[in-house]
């Protein structure tokens, strides 16, 4: 990333230069939104009418001309998305960005996404629709790629293009299970504070649920060594660094005929992602005599993973189930290349990787696997000492059939036509939202989950010998949490704990029950909802938590202590309601005295190291509240004062004189200054902006904006020093969709449909986005070519 800063603003220039010197204008970079083309083995003509956002709706004969036309347009607005995507999984990203990169491409290399994706690979049946229309997807980005003009990013890192295929859509939809993963986060952590403070610390970290939580509720018809950090903090840094998106949370909900205003159910979703440029989703309305659906598409993947017709919708959340487990492995005693398992010793595997490094040699690297998945020593340098320790991830240990899963959904025409493709989702674990135009609701938590009764244990580095991979150890998909048409009329998740199954209650690493309690909260009593309330209420900003944890917190401030200056702020927070809007200045008090609570809390104990991963986690998050309410804790010592003991109240006033002073350092003692539109902002990065010279021409925004971490409207931001909220999370889109008016259903994407910078819908949706407006999803088809401002038809070859 270094040598791009050094030359990207020299690249710049020399490829304006050269451009003008070859005659090519900017135009010719630009996407192709009218006119005609040939595309090769298209039966018969198919036609894109680009609405006034630049999303295409396709019209073709048949399928397979409509996702072969799908290919070549998603390609030729977000080829250098799709690029990105497909390397990290496999280990590519170092030929693009250089050794920065080498110990990310390590890691992903080591888990094993691609070498699944071979075994997937060799067991499709090419016959198969889904694989006949992948290909066909996959034959349109091609076509692109040998024709179509080379997005700049291209130049700029002196990439050459390369066709797509089959293995590409696998190992991009193996990336994004594993973001999904949130055991990679906290295991080795807590097994870390675990070995270094002792078991009675881990009492206040929230690692058992709590029952008073809201929780989402099942509704099934009735049939007659030494770890110093996280493993992938590395990972996240470096990801996090090239403006690549990473799946977090979300939010959705579907409410029943009987409780909306035109007796027609209406859906409602906005998964929580990484922010970046091009945004995640990439929209597509395809229209055949045969199938038709609105969707949303990831770069390199042919099916939407979210959608709807005239007949149904589907979205999702991210279940947040533990699917990742770490293990020590016993080394022989005596024979260092074999390890204990159950029925005595076996021999390590020796896998050995090359990975292509930009400017440089070729990097060569050898690791261990056992049974349970590769051995991390050696590859996450944040492991010490000699005791191997394993990862065992689910999506690499059983059949892959997501896309068959992707295609499935999407071709459903009822209910139950959609719950039968749903099993095949094994991983990452994701929470299926669904409503139709018949008037039913549900919410399917899928995934392959196993059975485990010592569901705390699962959150450590654990001593088991035991096979995972055996059958008995999983539950059958109709155990799993879901509710299908509940008698409460509503379903949601917002990644919250699960209601109990199967006798237990499923581990995972659940987010807070903020924006749950606020959902629910809001849809309970009212029973005349209309898709303007829905759209309302997807953009809500306020947190029905935080002015409870101000009350915790007041209990134990020495007001006597406190200036006039400290009162009007005291005051101002006991008045505050929740909300988070760009005047308010509750908020920016509220984030600093809750992040100098949490740090004169922790801190001490942990180290600055193992502090910094702790604010990394969705665990930090979960124990805000109950920390607030809690009297007694051995966190509340400072281990640093040998001499004394200090009390919760110590720390509150101490916390609390800290923020205030912190803001008036930054903003001066007028205390109406302090608004929260002064650091709570948000930027849409691109893998290029990172060069200084180009921050302006790739990345969109930086804007205030409205919403916080954990209220509905969603936009999350990590804690640090700098009590600076830079919005690295949110909506990735928001849809809304009711039954009673299905051509006026809308929604939002973050910047814009194109991922080209020379493309006028290259961030046409931003300030829209940040304002909490909305546009339509156009499926009437008259109303589409009215509209359209331009047209590109595809033809045959002759």
């Amino acid at each position: 990333m270094k040598k791009l800063k050094k030359i990207g603003l020299i690249l710049l220039v020399l490829l304006v230069i050269i451009a003008f010197t070859a005659g090519i204008s900017v135009n010719s970079l630009t996407p192709t939104y009218d006119g005609q083309k040939e595309l090769a083995h298209l039966s018969n003509e198919a036609s894109v009418y680009f609405d006034p956002y630049g999303i295409p709706h396709i019209y073709a004969e048949n399928e397979e001309d409509a996702f072969r036309t799908l290919g070549y347009v998603h390609a030729q607005d977000r080829l250098w998305q799709m690029e990105v995507l497909r390397r990290i999984g496999t280990g590519r990203l170092s030929e693009v960005f250089g050794s920065k990169m080498l110990n990310t491409d390590r890691f992903f290399l080591s888990l094993g996404i691609d070498e699944a994706t071979k075994k997937t690979i060799a067991q499709l049946n090419e016959n198969s629709p889904m694989v006949r229309l992948s290909q066909a997807y996959l034959d349109g980005i091609n076509q692109f790629i040998a024709e179509g003009p080379t997005p700049i990013e291209f130049y700029l890192t002196g990439l050459e293009k390369e066709t797509f295929n089959l293995e590409d859509i696998y190992n991009t939809l193996g990336y994004m299970a594993f973001s999904f993963a949130m055991a990679h986060k906290t295991d080795p952590l807590l097994s870390n504070i675990k070995d270094k403070l002792g078991a009675e610390y881990l009492i206040d970290l929230e690692i058992v649920v709590d029952p008073n939580t809201e929780w989402i509720k099942n509704h099934k018809k009735q049939k007659s060594d030494s770890i110093q950090n996280t493993i992938t903090a590395m990972v996240s840094e470096a990801l996090g660094e090239l403006s690549l998106p990473l799946f977090e949370g979300s939010n959705s909900w579907v409410i029943a005929p009987e409780k909306t205003k035109n007796g027609k159910v209406i859906f409602a979703n906005d998964p929580h992602i990484g922010f970046s440029q091009p945004s995640v989703w990439y929209e597509a309305h395809i229209s055949t005599p045969t199938y038709e659906k609105y969707g949303y598409h990831l770069g390199g993947v042919p099916f939407p993973m979210l959608a709807h017709d005239r007949k149904l919708a589907y979205g999702m959340t991210m279940f947040e189930n533990d699917d990742v487990d770490f293990f020590y492995e016993q080394t022989h005693p005596s024979d260092k290349n074999k390890y204990k398992v159950k029925e005595g010793w076996s021999n390590y595997e020796t896998v050995i990787k090359k990975i292509k490094i930009k400017d440089s040699t070729d990097y060569e690297f050898t690791y261990q696997k056992t049974e349970h998945g590769p051995v991390m020593n050696g590859i996450a340098n944040q492991i010490n000492g000699e005791k191997p320790i394993s990862m065992w991830w689910i999506y690499t240990q059983k059949e892959n059939k997501i896309l068959d899963a992707l295609y499935g959904i999407s071709h459903a025409g009822n209910i139950d036509e959609f719950k039968i493709e749903l099993p095949k989702i094994h991983a990452p674990g994701l929470n299926i939202m669904y409503g139709d135009a018949e008037g039913n609701i549900a919410w399917w938590a899928t995934a392959q989950l196993y059975k485990n009764g010592k569901s705390n244990t699962t959150k450590f580095v654990m001593n088991d010998s035991s096979d995972l991979n055996a059958p008995e150890h999983y539950l059958d998909f109709s155990e799993n949490p879901q509710a299908i048409n509940p008698p409460w009329k509503y379903v949601y998740s917002a990644n919250n704990q699960p209601d109990s199954i199967a006798g237990m209650v499923y581990p995972g690493y659940y987010l807070p029950e903020n924006r749950a309690k606020r959902i629910v909260n809001l849809l309970e009593p009212k029973n005349d909802w209309s898709k303007d309330a829905v759209g309302q209420m997807i953009t809500d900003v306020t947190s029905s938590v935080n002015p409870t944890v101000i009350g915790e917190l007041i209990k134990f401030i020495n007001v006597e202590e406190l200036s006039d200056a400290h009162m009007a702020a005291l005051e101002k927070l006991l008045e505050w309601q929740g909300e988070n809007n760009l005047d308010n200045v509750e908020p920016s008090i509220y984030h600093r005295w809750i992040y100098y609570f949490l740090k004169n809390t922790f801190a001490d104990e942990l180290g600055e190291d193992m502090f910094k991963q702790l604010m990394l986690t969705h665990l930090h998050k979960r124990m805000i509240a109950p920390m607030a309410s809690k009297i007694e804790s051995v966190w509340w010592d400072n281990s640093n004062t040998k001499e004394a003991v200090e009390t919760k109240a110590q720390i509150v006033n101490m916390s609390f004189l800290e923020a205030l002073q912190s803001l008036e350092n930054d903003f001066g003692s007028n205390m109406n200054t302090w608004t929260w539109d002064k650091v709570h902002t948000i930027e849409h990065p691109h893998p290029i902006g990172q060069v200084t010279a180009l921050r302006t021409f790739f990345n969109v925004g930086p804007y205030p904006v409205h919403g916080t971490r954990e209220v509905i409207n969603n936009l999350a931001f990590p804690y640090d020093e700098s009590g600076m909220y830079k919005v690295t999370v949110g909506p990735s889109t928001r849809r809304v969709i009711d039954f009673s008016d299905i051509e006026n259903s809308m929604s939002i994407l973050p910047t814009g449909q194109s991922g080209n910078p020379f493309s006028e819908h290259y961030d046409d949706q931003a300030e829209m986005y940040v304002n909490g407006e909305f546009r339509k999803m156009l499926l009437n088809e008259k109303e589409i070519k009215k509209t359209s401002n331009s047209l590109l038809i595809f033809k045959p070859e002759e």
